[in-house]
């Protein structure tokens, strides 16, 4: 056993996707679609496995399953997707939809702050068990830009 092993610690995995998207009504140059190159950092939080012999021993997490879950319920669904709100769904051509497989229409404006809160619902369910929690998300929108939501600021 490695002295302080049972100490709370993070990990964080970040992933890579690009997705377009419009935000409906906006008063600026984002009411225009356009892409984005996001980066999405996931922080889990909690104490390593204490248990000799076992293969995961001395993990939080192994990085292999926290990227399998965060692939299945948000990579997948939104790489190279464009993202509109329900409301533009009425004022899409059936050109755009007929023609194009991955466009997503979401109850809310999807800009980076509200992205993240949906990823946040996504995939706290699937992260938060006995011995660790989703902690924090960190989503790049551009190279200078980015959201946060923590854990910590909603307790």
């Amino acid at each position: 056993m490695i002295s302080g092993s049972r100490e709370t610690i993070r990990v964080t995995k970040v992933f890579t996707f690009e997705m377009a998207h419009a935000l409906y009504g906006h008063d600026g140059p984002c009411k225009n679609i356009h892409g984005h190159s996001y980066k999405l950092s996931v922080t889990i939080k909690g104490k390593a496995l204490q248990e000799n012999g076992h293969p995961k021993d001395g993990m939080i997490i192994d990085f292999s399953d926290l990227k399998a879950i965060v692939n299945d319920l948000i990579i997948q669904q939104y790489d190279h997707a464009l993202v509109l709100p329900e409301v533009a769904r009425n004022k899409a051509t059936d050109s755009l939809l007929d023609h194009y497989q991955r466009v997503l229409f979401m109850p809310f404006q999807p800009s980076c702050e509200n992205l993240l809160i949906d990823f946040k619902n996504k995939l706290a369910p699937h992260l938060s068990q006995k011995s660790y929690t989703l902690q924090s998300l960190r989503l790049d929108e551009t190279a200078t830009s980015y959201a946060e939501w923590h854990l910590n600021d909603n307790c």
